[in-house]
């Protein structure tokens, strides 16, 4: 997935205010199932759980802080901080935390130089680089790119490992990066673009008949770690980005260059968990083996991005129960481009959106 330009980025927004301007008073709010924890955000994504329950947040101007969601302060302007910030992007940055105070925030996709596709790791000095992802897919191009350059890098989802080491998803070079504490990069996983239908949906735009099929490449947009300590990826889902054929990856840990197949889903390192989704942008995990899921728009961000199709965008949060099995939907009809996610120890689930405009993190009632 390629960086939209400034201009696009402010398209997003203002059609996201008009979206908020439409669904004003849906539903009543006493059915709402969204507890604002952070409010007046510009343009929120990234989310984490850090060290007493402190839900960390992402803006889109880089800048990032947390907030206390338990005591007497909960809910109310003293209880964020603003810690820092990192180069801004054309959409926030991702960002993780490891439980014991340690944070990293990734800027996604944009020029060299910028600070853009870069890691970041907090210091008693402020934010330092950890390493350039860019600079590393340069040398490690994607070979089952159908577009653009396939040494494109765009990285869009960031957890943290047990030893140190942090994942990295990219979504232009479609795979699962590793990245150890001295810079050093491997490549986990990396994902084969699926033959999908169009959508009729899309056909008068200049695509062939409905039903026919098109490769699509992927776009690795997520990651978490589950409490079985394999590696879950999610996909947004390139162009014609067909609604429903989003798919979760399981892949195993440690693993190096495993091939994520949706020719052969249950063979090898990386197999498919979960099908059925549509433009993934985030994953957490519970500590009781759920998954969970954002979908950006339900009828797919190209539908509502570049062909103007949908109005309002609503999105969605899915829980996958523990092992699989049919996920479950949260707060349906609720959510407008929901961006990230993140999972406390206590099973409480975070979510922040919309991702372009005026936004917030919310509990998950």
């Amino acid at each position: 997935m390629a960086a939209p330009n400034s201009r696009r980025r402010r398209t997003y927004a203002a059609a996201v205010c008009t979206a908020v301007a439409l669904l004003t008073g849906n539903p009543a709010a006493d059915d709402l199932s969204l507890s604002p924890v952070v409010e007046g955000l510009d343009s929120p994504r990234g989310i984490a759980v850090g060290p007493a329950g402190r839900v960390l947040f992402t803006q889109g101007d880089g800048s990032f802080g947390e907030a206390v969601t338990k005591g007497n302060n909960a809910g109310t302007a003293a209880a964020v901080t603003m810690l820092g910030g990192v180069p801004a992007t054309y959409i926030a940055p991702a960002i993780a935390s490891d439980g014991r105070g340690q944070i990293y925030v990734l800027t996604a996709g944009g020029p060299p130089g910028s600070g853009a596709a870069t890691l970041y790791r907090s210091t008693a000095g402020g934010m330092r680089p950890v390493a350039d992802i860019a600079a590393y897919q340069q040398t490690d191009p994607d070979p089952y790119n159908l577009a653009d350059d396939p040494a494109e890098s765009n990285p869009f989802g960031v957890a943290t490992l047990p030893d140190g080491s942090v994942l990295v998803s990219d979504a232009a070079a479609n795979d699962l990066l590793r990245v150890y504490p001295n810079g050093r990069i491997i490549t986990v996983a990396r994902l084969r673009p699926r033959m999908v239908p169009v959508p009729p949906e899309i056909v008068p735009f200049g695509f062939p008949p409905a039903g026919t099929l098109l490769p699509s490449e992927d776009v690795a947009t997520s990651v978490t770690v589950g409490a079985d300590g394999y590696y879950y990826v999610g996909e947004l889902r390139g162009v014609p980005a067909t609604p429903g054929y989003s798919q979760v990856w399981r892949i195993a840990p440690n693993s190096v260059d495993a091939l994520c197949d949706p020719e052969a889903p249950n063979t090898g390192a990386c197999r498919r968990y979960a099908d059925g989704f549509t433009s993934i942008v985030s994953l957490a995990a519970g500590r009781d083996g759920s998954i969970y899921v954002a979908e950006l728009v339900k009828q797919s961000w190209f539908q509502w991005s570049e062909l103007h199709l949908v109005d309002p965008p609503i999105g969605a949060v899915f829980r996958i129960p523990p092992g699989g099995g049919a996920a479950v939907e949260l707060a349906p009809g609720e959510l407008l481009l929901p961006a990230g996610l993140a999972v406390g120890r206590d099973g409480a689930v975070f979510v922040s959106n919309p991702v372009f405009g005026p936004g917030a993190v919310s509990r998950i009632q």
